[in-house]
């Protein structure tokens, strides 16, 4: 990517762990300098840091809570006077509880509203605050990431499902209200292999991955890297995609093949 005279600027929420980290350090590998935001993980943050400090960028971590708006306006802030720019934002921090779908009663309103300000309210929260450094600049990219639960209605759990189907009306929501300088598109992951998965599925965990590895249509699950291969994509291909959301999950969305969590 040319990214002439000015070096751009990318955010990325959730940034040192799992699809955050391999996303940026994929936008740092094409010259972006990075805002690696964090909210408890802030070994992993720093390591993300150090290692895009190593590929010859700029990065920064900073802790703020998305569910906090006052939080991520002065995140956006710190970018801009440390950095000078927001060309970017992709909102991957995230958070569920991995709740049986039969119990019904093991969902309580503090996993409701801790699932939508941080899945939903967060995102909006961080674009936001992102719109007018944006416009600043001359324009800039959105990426939310979401996840097949917001079409599948199968996941951790059944209120993380509906938050994701939330992000996914957000995206469209924003792609029309931002146009035409910010574009606004998501990324819909399939099952990933990683740490946020194996702790939450615990001892079911090596099953269910065999029972998707078996029955995908590309005979594997997803790895970090390939959603961050797709939220690359979204950002440095044709600049006519907005409001839409790119399924990324190795054809579980085609395979008619759901297993259960619970």
């Amino acid at each position: 990517m040319a990214m002439g005279s000015v070096n751009k600027v990318v955010i990325v929420t959730g940034g040192g762990t799992g699809v955050g980290r391999e996303t940026s350090l994929a936008l740092a590998r094409l010259g972006y300098d990075v805002i690696v935001n964090y909210s408890r993980s802030a070994g992993e943050a720093e390591a993300t840091v150090n290692d895009i400090i190593a590929l010859g960028r700029r990065a920064y971590s900073v802790q703020a809570d998305v569910a906090d708006d006052a939080a991520c306006r002065a995140m956006v802030g710190f970018a801009v006077k440390e950095l000078g720019r927001v060309d970017v934002l992709v909102n991957c921090a995230g958070t569920t509880e991995f709740i049986p779908f039969h119990d019904l009663d093991a969902v309580s309103d503090e996993a409701w509203e801790r699932m939508y300000k941080v899945n939903v309210v967060g995102a909006f929260h961080c674009a936001r605050a992102v719109r007018e450094p944006m416009l600043v600049a001359g324009g800039g990219m959105i990426v939310n990431v979401s996840s097949v639960a917001a079409q599948l209605g199968q996941g951790s759990s059944i209120p993380y499902c509906c938050t994701k189907a939330a992000l996914d009306n957000l995206t469209v929501s924003l792609a029309r209200t931002l146009a035409p300088q910010i574009r606004v598109n998501g990324v819909a992951p399939g099952f990933i292999e990683g740490r946020w998965t194996q702790g939450g599925l615990g001892p079911k965990y090596d099953g269910i991955k065999a029972a998707y590895e078996k029955t995908l249509p590309l005979g594997c699950v997803c790895q970090p890297e390939d959603i961050a291969d797709g939220i690359v994509s979204l950002i440095t291909g044709s600049k006519l995609v907005t409001g839409q959301t790119l399924t990324v999950d190795a054809g579980m969305m085609i395979s008619g093949f759901q297993v259960k969590f619970d």
